[in-house]
């Protein structure tokens, strides 16, 4: 008998265990995990539709990218750990992604632009900004700073450039560089027209020999480096907006700026940035790190960072280092007292 009741009360023991707290005990509450819901819509920027997605708690970060006529969809999944301390607003330009696009193509103009970005954060009432831009996104993201840094907190500029002229050396140098036989069938392509070739829903595009050569082959080597994207198509790369593109980038292909970008010369106009800035670049981008080292020396205070092993997709080459280089620079730590 005293060995059935023993048992029993080392039954009664387990269960307390495994259901729980004896009557009388609290058990601490689980931590809930953090929710961060998204919000869309539509910023009517003087009559063009912008379109925007925000996600994330905290001091407003606008996010611009390149292209131009790209969208902002490319900097998904990657972008997205900055919602735990910032709240991101991204941003299709005018033409690109979602927004409305424009019957005349001049109205794809940096300066207009520059407005939209302006009409999204007044209409959000965003109050100061921090802005990071991308690419062709860098070019915009200086540009609003000439003009608006009073409304600024932050300036990040990604693998961008502040000069046509210097870009287009680049450019010329990628092309130098290549195997003959590739830049030979590049140069042939170009020479006979990158437009108004194949299919009749082809015509307004680059064609797939000219994308694959350009992106898939020549590019290539500059967008990645430690992490190529397996997904990466160079003819996924044309579902852009083409019309915006020729008309800012040009007609002439990849390795020349002869639309309205030409006019972006702003080496006289860096000093002017005040605002806290941060400059980053990958050591085999595209956008090559003289570039940026140029920059870091005309605008006072900045903050330049070099990743290693990266190509012009840096936060897809390098996610960790460029989520911790953004996160330094907007919440730098405290000193210790």
């Amino acid at each position: 008998m005293k060995k059935r009741v023993l048992a029993g009360c080392l039954l009664c023991a387990l269960i307390s265990v495994v259901v729980g707290p004896a009557r009388g005990q609290t058990r601490a509450p689980a931590e809930i995990p953090a929710a961060y819901a998204i919000q869309e819509g539509f910023v009517d920027a003087h009559g063009v539709l912008i379109y925007y997605k925000t996600v994330g708690r905290g001091a407003p970060l606008v996010i611009v990218h390149g292209g131009p006529g790209a969208s902002h969809d490319y900097f998904l999944p990657y972008l997205l750990p900055l919602a735990r301390h910032n709240r991101l607003i991204f941003i299709d330009e005018r033409g690109s992604g979602r927004s409305q696009k424009l019957e005349n193509p001049t109205g794809y103009t940096v300066e207009n632009m520059v407005e939209d970005v302006e009409a999204v954060r007044h209409a959000l009432q965003l109050g100061k900004i921090a802005l990071l831009g991308h690419s062709y996104g860098g070019v915009l993201a200086q540009a609003y700073a000439f003009k608006y840094q009073r409304n600024l907190t932050h300036l990040i500029l990604c693998s961008t450039f502040h000069s046509t002229r210097e870009m287009n050396q680049v450019l010329g140098r990628i092309k130098e560089k290549m195997a003959p036989e590739l830049r030979e069938r590049i140069n042939r392509m170009e020479k006979e027209g990158l437009f108004s070739h194949g299919k009749d829903y082809e015509k307004k595009r680059y064609t797939a020999d000219y994308m694959i050569a350009a992106w898939g082959e020549g590019y290539f080597p500059y967008l990645y480096q430690n992490r190529p994207d397996p997904n990466f198509d160079p003819l996924a790369q044309g579902v852009m907006a083409w019309d915006l593109y020729r008309e800012m980038w040009g007609s002439h292909g990849e390795y020349v700026i002869d639309g309205n970008l030409a006019a972006v010369e702003y080496g006289d106009q860096l000093s002017a940035i005040r605002v806290p800035t941060l400059i980053s670049v990958g050591d085999h981008d595209e956008s090559d790190p003289s570039l940026s080292r140029e920059m870091h020396e005309k605008i006072a205070g900045s903050q330049l960072v070099i990743f290693p092993r990266s190509g012009h997709m840096t936060f897809v080459d390098q996610p960790a280092l460029f989520l911790d280089a953004v996160e330094k620079f907007l919440h730098p730590a405290k000193p210790q007292p």
